[in-house]
């Protein structure tokens, strides 16, 4: 029989203590509030501030426009989990949240790449950075950027639909991820497992090792500046950037590249709530608390309207 004429899913939450919602819910709030502060103001800040027009807080609103946006995929709708009787998404619902979830959580692992070599050229080639980064570079490379994305997306989520379902309602996830969904179905997942092991694995393993490749010539050439003082600016440009590679890739590596014996529901949890809601916001504030350029702009744009 086919099965996969299933209607809904029945999402699990986060947890079975109602007592826990209300606080829950106005926990995830306020982080989803200043996940849309953070990079909504990132944004403008680097769009009005003449200062910051360049390559790399190009790259920085393009970071920020797709945490805002795969935040707000995911967020919303656990927002109204925590305050309803049924935690019920329907099949078309879950397949577009899948969807579009993919397209962002694959092109901000790509777009961290560019912004990798951004810094590389930066401080490897700094007479060169304006030629090498040019505007119409940044734009190509952006574009492939959300292609990636894209193309990752469209190939999981198409072979996600091709699956049958063995019930009509089916407990799943606090939100649509491939995994839970993976073990759910009834239906022969082989292809779809090979897919996320080559896929994901591409889309994890090649911007780690371009990353790890960047910042080797960038030590090498820190190393060989004489001054300290040369060698400190260099290594604050690239700590922002470190930090959030480090905390993105480190939880996507957590989430899907352990053994199978090891998955454990709330590990799991901990570490999906952990890169859905958590870095969104995480990364605005790392690159403005620890960037003098975008606190001195923050500072001028502050000063010029208290004053007007």
């Amino acid at each position: 029989m086919n099965h996969s004429a299933v209607t809904d899913f029945i999402l699990e939450g986060l947890t079975k203590r109602p007592e826990l919602q209300l606080p829950l819910f106005f926990l995830f709030l306020v982080i989803y509030l200043v996940t849309v502060v953070g990079n909504f103001g990132m944004i403008l800040l680097i769009a009005i501030s003449s200062q910051l027009h360049s390559p790399m807080y190009y790259f920085l609103s393009h970071l920020s426009f797709i945490d805002l946006c795969y935040s707000s995929v995911i967020t919303p709708k656990m927002l109204v989990n925590f305050v309803s009787e049924k935690n019920i998404i329907s099949f078309l619902e879950c397949m577009t949240q899948l969807y579009f979830f993919l397209i962002f959580v694959i092109a901000e692992g790509y777009l961290l790449t560019a912004m990798a070599y951004d810094r590389y050229v930066a401080i490897c080639s700094p007479l060169l950075y304006n030629i090498v980064m040019s505007q119409r570079v940044c734009s190509i490379m952006m574009a492939v950027v959300y292609s990636l994305g894209v193309f990752g997306a469209t190939v999981h989520t198409t072979r996600m639909t091709m699956l049958s379902f063995c019930r009509s309602h089916i407990v799943s996830h606090y939100f649509c991820d491939i995994l839970p969904l993976l073990t759910l179905s009834c239906s022969n997942t082989h292809i779809n497992e090979i897919l996320l092991f080559i896929i994901g694995g591409i889309n994890t393993l090649a911007p780690t090792l371009a990353v790890i490749i960047s910042y080797a010539f960038i030590l090498t050439s820190i190393f060989r500046i004489r001054s300290s003082e040369g060698r400190s600016k260099a290594f604050g440009t690239c700590s922002s950037h470190i930090l959030a590679v480090g905390i993105f890739f480190g939880s996507i590596t957590f989430m899907y590249f352990k053994p199978p014996s090891s998955n454990k529901m709330e590990e799991e949890k901990v570490s999906s709530v952990f890169y859905t809601t958590v870095i969104p916001m995480l990364n605005p504030l790392i690159y403005s608390l620890r960037n003098k350029d975008v606190k001195n702009a923050l500072k001028k744009l502050l000063g010029v309207r208290l004053s007007s």
